[in-house]
């Protein structure tokens, strides 16, 4: 009669008194955690070396190797054993045997446990299945495991449990590397000048994103963690500096979650002289560069789709997008403001009833087709009506400051925001401590009553890019210029100017 057992079930605290007891037992022989063994040889350049050679060429050759792992899997087989070990690189399998390797060096093995660090030393050789093996001549325990790889939550609170167990996640770690150079590479090529900017800013600009906030000591300021790096950026294009580009860490105090963290790595770069077309052809050629360089095609694939890289891509405005995966909808609906109502009524979807068409068609185009871009897409020609406000910085910023520019879509963007000035006023002399506040909150109401929206938020005042003239000459030039006060212009502390 056959009888079927099944080993207990250890909750971690027994897991740990275990490690510990085996830990101390292997103090006690005083080899605990060696520092001297010296590996030479890796697993993949082994296999490329030695991989399509037959049994009997490595018996001739007798190459003899030295490699260090973590013991992925073991099998026992009495006076032999197997072990699968991974490096950085890769995956090799051990065979020891009492015959080659000490006996005292096999039973220790036995009582050593997957996860643990292993050196050995041996000669490579083929099993009769043809796998390329190395022959123990010595084995040696260099550190053991921390302990495995629980469930799924796990998995992304630790990471280097999972690159432990998972090759597709280590796979995925060497390709990004890949990728940076790459791109760092084509930047370079191209006489891009690579930069580093502060990462604590005294105004959190480039994006309107909420910022991280931390604190200076020395200085006793207040400061932000960067959102994005373009203000320096633009000013070293107006430095002189005509084609920069900086491979950075920004922080964006947003959501969470296993495909978006609010610290991350991007990519910035600006170049004089040249318009939003040439940028996206720019980002085309980096793209198919970067892909090349991490899985030497530019077809990949994603979640089961096949993403061609090496065609152009496609540059559509919303409406063309819509009407490309929706022939149905007619560019005339597509243009009807009322119609796009009646739309999003009829399919019980949210959207916003003070939109104005633009914000009508981007919400539509998100709600119907944005899911459907498979394959590389720009959308371009945003509608002019598209603009979210942003909210404003803390209550005690109280002048308004022309913060910065920057082109979208052929159209220069005023940032206009509040910005505390100790010690002076917003309209010159004659203004009160007490009364400084009001005359702001005035200005702030005055700038915003032909856009229609609340004090609390302010928005992009756009008009049309001039290639010529500074900053504050386009500024004098817009058309509700008249809606500041007269003293306006003079409180302008732009960050940069004539940026391309």
């Amino acid at each position: 009669m056959n009888t079927e057992t099944t080993a207990p079930v250890l909750d971690e605290n027994q897991i740990i008194a275990e490690r510990r007891a085996k830990l101390a037992a292997i103090r006690q022989q005083g080899i605990a955690f060696p520092n001297d063994f010296d590996r030479r040889d890796y697993a993949d350049k082994l296999a490329t070396a030695h991989g399509d050679k037959t049994k009997e060429a490595l018996e001739t050759e007798a190459v003899e190797v030295q490699l260090a792992g973590r013991m992925m899997l073991k099998r026992v087989m009495g006076k032999a054993s197997f072990a699968t070990l991974q490096d950085m690189s890769g995956r090799i399998q051990v065979y020891i045997s009492n015959d080659h390797a000490s006996t005292e060096s096999h039973d220790a093995f036995k009582h050593w446990d997957l996860g643990d660090f292993i050196g050995v030393t041996g000669i490579l050789f083929k099993t009769n299945k043809g796998e390329l093996t190395i022959q123990a001549k010595s084995i040696r325990l260099l550190s053991e495991k921390f302990h495995g790889l629980a469930d799924q939550e796990q998995k992304y609170r630790q990471r280097y449990l999972d690159l432990i167990t998972n090759d597709g996640t280590r796979e995925t770690f060497k390709r990004r590397s890949k990728i940076i150079q790459a791109i760092r590479g084509f930047m370079v090529d191209r006489d891009f000048l690579e930069v580093e900017t502060p990462m604590m800013h005294p105004i959190p600009g480039g994006a309107a994103a909420k910022p991280f906030a931390t604190h200076h000591n020395a200085l006793d300021m207040e400061l932000f963690l960067r959102i994005a790096p373009e203000l320096y950026l633009k000013r070293l294009v107006v430095g002189g500096f005509e084609k920069v580009f900086e491979i950075n860490r920004n922080f964006r105090n947003e959501g969470l979650s296993t495909r978006h963290n609010p610290e991350f790595t991007m990519m910035e770069f600006y170049e004089a002289y040249r318009d939003y077309k040439y940028l996206m052809d720019t980002t085309e050629a980096i793209i198919r560069a970067a892909a090349v360089a991490a899985t030497g095609s530019t077809t990949v694939t994603y979640q089961g789709h096949a993403i061609e890289l090496g065609a152009p891509f496609d540059r559509l405005t919303i409406v063309e997008a819509i009407r490309k995966y929706h022939p149905i909808y007619t560019v005339e609906q597509l243009n009807d403001r009322d119609w796009l109502i009646a739309q999003f009524k009829a399919m019980k979807a949210k959207f916003k009833p003070q939109d104005g068409l633009g914000g009508m068609q981007l919400s539509f185009f998100e709600e119907t087709t944005e899911a459907l871009l498979i394959q590389p897409t720009f959308i371009i020609d945003y509608p002019a009506a598209v603009g979210a406000p942003i909210r404003y910085p803390a209550r005690d910023h109280r002048a308004l400051r022309a913060v910065y520019h920057r082109p979208r879509n052929g159209q220069w963007f005023l940032r206009v925001e509040r910005r505390r000035r100790p010690g002076r006023t917003l309209h010159g002399s004659g203004q009160t401590k007490g009364s400084r506040r009001r005359g702001s909150d005035a200005l702030r109401r005055r700038l915003h009553s032909r856009a229609g929206t609340r004090p609390a938020t302010h928005r992009w005042l756009r008009y049309r890019h001039r290639p010529a003239g500074d900053a504050v000459d386009r500024f004098a030039q817009h058309p509700r210029r008249d809606s500041l006060s007269a003293n306006a212009p003079r409180e302008l502390n732009l960050l940069s100017c004539n940026t391309p």
